[in-house]
């Protein structure tokens, strides 16, 4: 019984962070051209109710995503125009879009709560690897966006370290200047990074109201966002960092549930704020790595480029 308590909290765990994931994705490419997103929360709560508004009316889950993915597109389009073409401070911007997209999503879903999703998430079973032990119950018996993380991830860490795309993608957060100079598109790279974050920061929010808990329910990200960010420090602007920081993150938010289940005399409310501690935890402890090792962001990450 202890085994299975184990495989179904680790389950949970991979599930719980794969939203983490398809943001932190999403922030990794926009910070690595160079910009800064703090409008995670915001993209995140908009794909949420766009993806279930649209999933509920044509009864597709596969709309809904899609639904998603341009809604939060949009309001990065909205940070790439402000940030790249007008050069306003980047986090103004993003903090403008996470208020934003917080009020926006309230006002839509006002008349969603309640409203149950007409076809529900199912596991989909990975014939052979899902009767692994141990590996297949946590791993190979998830969603289809489950599965589709574990391909974006390494695709994502290829197309970031091992290909010329991603080469430029390097220099302009590092120096656009000299990525300019030679001739590296720098606007291009970085609407089209801000843009594609913001997709993957609407897909994450629709896996929460279309797969992880199919509902609505004003700001059910609860601070997802915000995590996100976080854990892109955690790991280092790396995406298979990445993945294992979400899926820690989401064993953190699992435990929680998993105590208050067994009925242990801990406040609930204390459970809550285990993933947000944990948070706190990692970006002190961070802090203090990276001045050891001298690891720090892309150099340009945050400042306006202006071509000369």
């Amino acid at each position: 019984m202890e085994m299975d308590a184990l495989i179904a909290l680790l389950a949970t765990a991979v599930s719980a962070g794969t939203p983490l994931l398809y943001a932190a994705l999403g922030e990794i490419l926009c910070e690595r051209s160079g910009v800064l997103n703090l409008g995670v929360e915001g993209m995140m709560l908009a794909g949420a109710v766009c993806g279930f508004l649209v999933a509920t009316e044509t009864r597709s889950p596969t709309a809904g995503i899609v639904a998603a993915m341009l809604a939060g597109g949009a309001l990065a389009a909205i940070h790439a125009f402000m940030t790249t073409t007008l050069r306003v401070n980047q986090i103004i911007s993003g903090l403008a879009l996470a208020l934003f997209g917080t009020g926006l999503s309230s006002y839509i879903g006002k008349h969603l709560i309640g409203v149950a999703l007409p076809v529900g998430p199912v596991p989909v079973p990975f014939p052979g690897l899902s009767e692994i032990p141990l590996i297949g119950p946590v791993f190979f018996r998830q969603d289809l966006l489950v599965y589709a993380s574990y391909v974006l991830v390494p695709l994502a860490w290829y197309g970031i370290h091992r290909t010329r795309p991603g080469l430029h993608l390097r220099a302009v957060g590092e120096n656009p200047a000299t990525a300019d100079a030679m001739g590296v598109n720098v606007y291009r790279v970085r609407y089209a990074c801000i843009i594609a974050g913001g997709m993957l920061a609407g897909l994450g929010g629709a896996y929460l109201s279309l797969f992880y808990a199919p509902c609505w329910v004003e700001n059910m990200t609860a601070g997802r966002g915000w995590i996100a960010l976080a854990l892109v420090i955690f790991a280092v602007w790396s995406p298979l960092r990445a993945m294992a920081g979400a899926w820690l993150f989401g064993g953190i938010e699992a435990l929680g549930f998993r105590i208050q289940i067994l009925g242990a005399a801990v406040s609930p409310f204390f459970l809550k704020m285990l993933p947000y501690l944990f948070t706190i935890f990692v970006l002190v402890a961070f802090t203090a790595w990276s001045r050891k090792k001298r690891i720090g962001a892309p150099e340009a990450l945050g400042l306006p480029y202006e071509r000369e």
